[in-house]
């Protein structure tokens, strides 16, 4: 499987604008890609004044979204701010070349900036398929907590779209890596640039490990598109060799 993951600056609060850096870093890519992977929050910045670009799941950048998978052959996803039944979400989206799609929410909102106290919690962890990937989409804070994040040897590629600080990249490159060892998986990281509404400073390393946690890929701290060819062959090849998952430990997730 292709994949297209695309690491950019954002504008603070402005889906308009965002949507159309997006869609051109998205036309200028050369040839063809099977999944492209947005950061969170990709129309906006990790923002805690939702209301501010809240959209519902027939506004514009949903449509946008369906838009140019349909025209590209392609699934795209990443995380935005929706408003449903009077609650704000910090949703990832998956859309499906068709234009069909399925959704994530947050699990674990990010307590240090308040987002617990603007978007409502997100529950069950989502495995999409496709192409024969079994693919685990997490957001940002989730990554710092493993037991959500557990491969119960039920998807092959784990990802992670994210506005994750420069002061914290330390945490960022160790634990992608972890989790990359103790699943056993691809593990694919997409982070932003830049400075937000806020003053914090993105330096991304978006990046992509395989099952042993060796990097595939890194995009540095520049605005880039960085294309990966993930092998399906080869995960299954170092599961078989290895067979770490078979001797993982059993355990229920509460709410």
């Amino acid at each position: 499987m292709k994949v297209a993951i695309i690491q950019s600056a954002l504008v603070w609060e402005n889906p308009q604008a965002n949507r159309e850096n997006f869609e051109e870093k998205i036309n200028s890519i050369e040839g063809a890609v099977n999944l492209i992977v947005l950061p969170e929050m990709f129309t906006s910045g990790f923002t805690m004044n939702p209301a501010a670009t809240a959209e519902t799941m027939t506004g514009e950048t949903v449509v946008w979204m369906q838009t140019l998978a349909k025209a590209n052959n392609c699934a795209i996803t990443g995380s935005v701010v929706i408003e449903e039944e009077g609650a704000f979400y910090n949703r990832l989206l998956f859309v499906f070349p068709s234009g069909e799609l399925q959704q994530y929410n947050k699990r674990h909102l990010f307590t240090l900036a308040g987002e617990e106290k603007q978007y409502a919690k997100g529950g069950e962890k989502l495995i999409v398929n496709y192409m024969g990937w079994r693919i685990a989409p997490l957001i940002c804070y989730d990554l710092r907590f493993p037991v959500f994040s557990r491969n119960n040897n039920d998807y092959d590629l784990l990802l992670y779209v994210a506005n994750w600080p420069s002061k914290r990249l330390h945490a960022w490159n160790s634990l992608l890596a972890a989790r990359a060892i103790e699943n056993m998986s691809y593990t694919i990281g997409v982070n932003r640039i830049g400075l937000d509404g806020n003053n914090h400073d993105y330096s991304g390393q978006s990046q992509v490990l395989d099952a042993l946690g060796y990097t595939v890929a890194n995009a540095a701290a520049q605005e880039t598109v960085i294309i990966v060819d993930l092998d399906k062959k080869a995960l299954d090849d170092a599961r078989q060799r290895f067979n770490f998952l078979n001797d993982r430990d059993t355990f229920t997730i509460t709410h």
